[in-house]
């Protein structure tokens, strides 16, 4: 999904980054998948669609505009496109491989991994890649009307926020890079990940492309060759 209104950044999705543009990093590496059957790109903007399908990925529709605001959510996005691929093709995939194009440097095989997870798991209604955050919710607060309350707490015990990061319960953060998702987890449930969600940890640190800081980072460890 890449739409054409991205304010952090003008034109984000095929800005130039290390010489290509953004949304092709995503698609070559859902290129170089050992799984992934069809490479779709649900869009508004006529531009990105055209750089897309220069790199080979498919734009059989174009986002209805209203499916393309800032407060959009992805499951009515997928929904028009599952809804689509079906009325016109008479096609579902078994599951949908959500990736977000701001994670350039994601692996193919987390790609891999993600959707063998899923296939071996009948439980399972999704995976999403996860990660520790840099600072836990257990020491973050919310503004109580007039004073501070601690996000979280841990029954019995008091002032947990003041404990060492070591003795807190871990917590995961949802990074985005690969999501899957069964095609009952999104069309019945009316999902994006379903109830029970298996965790693919990432390792080190993710970079998602959200601000012009975020840019300019990538663009220093792609000139100094710290990530390719």
């Amino acid at each position: 999904m890449a739409r054409g209104g991205s304010k952090s950044i003008p034109r984000k999705n095929i800005k130039l980054l290390g010489g290509k543009p953004l949304i092709a990093h995503t698609i070559e590496k859902a290129q170089a998948s050992k799984y992934i059957s069809r490479l779709i790109l649900s869009t508004d903007d006529a531009e990105i669609a055209i750089v897309a399908q220069r790199y080979g990925c498919e734009v059989p529709f174009m986002r209805p505009a209203e499916l393309a605001q800032d407060n959009t959510l992805d499951l009515p996005v997928v929904e028009h496109a599952l809804n689509w691929l079906k009325e016109n093709e008479n096609w579902q995939p078994d599951f949908i491989v959500h990736l977000r194009p701001t994670h350039p440097f994601r692996k193919t095989s987390d790609i891999d991994k993600g959707i063998e997870m899923l296939a071996a798991d009948k439980e399972a209604d999704s995976v999403w890649t996860v990660g520790k955050p840099p600072v836990t919710p257990y020491k973050m607060f919310h503004a109580n009307e007039k004073f501070l309350k601690p996000t979280l707490t841990i029954a019995g015990q008091k002032e947990t926020f003041s404990w060492p990061r070591q003795k807190l319960p871990a917590t995961y953060n949802h990074y985005g890079q690969v999501d899957v998702a069964r095609y009952e987890t999104v069309m019945t449930k009316k999902s994006m990940c379903g109830e029970n969600i298996l965790p693919l940890f990432l390792e080190g640190e993710v970079i998602d492309i959200d601000s012009l800081l975020d840019w300019e980072f990538a663009e220093f460890l792609i000139s100094k060759g710290l990530i390719s």
